[in-house]
């Protein structure tokens, strides 16, 4: 494990839960909901939340930032894909191969209902 947990803003908490909610469901996971936002994976293996700015300021998107999730196959990029478009995303990416040195992948972008550009790869792509 690499951190312990990454945080976006949300100023729409329903729609931050629905879309993370169903992009984590297409990858096996599930969240735990608090007055705040959600959370998502386990302090073991890192989290992902989701949460109104503690400062009280409106929430904004990193300029050059990506968070990428793995997958374990293409279907579940292709299900975090679907689920997110479903769930009020926008596509930066189509799902497809993506060959980045010796080890070819398959992988997705979207950004999130508030800006947040977020990807879920896999290297279980075959030849």
């Amino acid at each position: 494990m690499m951190f312990t947990h990454v945080m976006v803003g949300c100023d729409d908490l329903g729609a931050g839960r629905a879309f993370y909610d169903a992009t984590f469901a297409a990858l096996g996971k599930s969240g735990q909901h608090h007055d705040n936002g959600a959370f998502y994976g386990s302090p073991e293996t890192g989290m992902f939340g989701v949460g109104k700015p503690r400062d009280g300021e409106a929430a904004t998107h990193a300029n050059g930032g990506t968070i990428g999730f793995a997958a374990l196959s293409i279907a579940e990029v292709d299900a975090w894909h679907a689920a997110g478009l479903a769930n009020g995303g926008s596509c930066e990416g189509a799902p497809g191969r993506r060959d980045y040195g010796e080890r070819p992948m398959y992988g997705a972008y979207m950004r999130d209902p508030v800006g947040n550009k977020l990807c879920a790869f896999t290297i279980n792509v075959g030849e």
